[in-house]
């Protein structure tokens, strides 16, 4: 299963994409780890990221694509893999398309998650994480069960992301929409696109991506 999870920031992209892993053992595909696995393992590619990054550039589309390649032929993407902030535009959507072509591979879902501005807004302006281990809350719905205190490891140091703000999530909406909210219709085109409601608690959101993905026969059976 070869699968994008497409949505504004603020969707419930990663949360998902954990309850996947955990279901289907298949990898999440970021290509900040990704880049940064490459610079560690001083490959050939990696090498290249590196000089980019470090003269203070961004990485090319096809330096991403590359690492990407390297990356799915690794045993633990043979059952498949969740793209995780890949592609982001047109022209890497073109090229992550070609590339898996010439693998002989192909997407199998791209899942769209359907969530209002204002709820995006609400979510990220209240969201903070566990600084010792990542576990995420939120201030409106998910606050730790001890106040103060880390449901998962019982830390009590928490930490907000600094543009984790009303203002910066706006701009960053609208660079989203005019980047990324096209690869809706280009997903559709190819007839590949599905949607979910990202409103819905974050159970009934799996519920209905796994229901995609996953689909069992009217009688029941797998």
């Amino acid at each position: 299963m070869r699968l994008i999870l497409l949505g504004p920031p603020g969707a419930g992209k990663g949360t998902q994409a954990k309850k996947l892993i955990e279901c289907f053992g298949i990898p999440q595909l970021s290509t900040g780890d990704m880049l940064r696995a490459a610079v560690a393992a001083q490959s050939e590619i990696g090498l290249r990221a590196k000089e980019i990054m470090s003269s203070g550039k961004l990485v090319s589309d096809d330096v991403v694509i590359q690492i990407v390649a390297e990356r799915i032929e690794q045993p633990d993407c043979a059952e498949g893999f969740i793209l995780d902030g890949f592609p982001r535009t047109l022209a890497q959507a073109d090229a992550t398309e070609t590339m898996l072509k010439g693998k002989g591979l192909e997407l199998d879902h791209v899942i769209e998650m359907r969530v209002e501005d204002d709820e995006l807004v609400r979510r990220v302006a209240g969201r903070f994480s566990c600084a010792h281990c990542g576990a995420s809350y939120n201030d409106q719905d998910h606050r730790p069960k001890v106040e103060g205190v880390c449901d998962k490891c019982g830390h009590s140091d928490f930490t907000r992301r600094p543009d984790d703000n009303a203002e910066t999530m706006r701009t960053r909406l609208k660079a989203y929409y005019k980047e990324t909210a096209p690869l809706v219709g280009y997903y559709y085109c190819k007839g590949i696109l599905q949607f979910v409601d990202g409103m819905k608690p974050i159970d009934e959101v799996f519920a209905d991506i796994s229901s995609v993905v996953a689909p069992r026969s009217s009688s029941g059976n797998p």
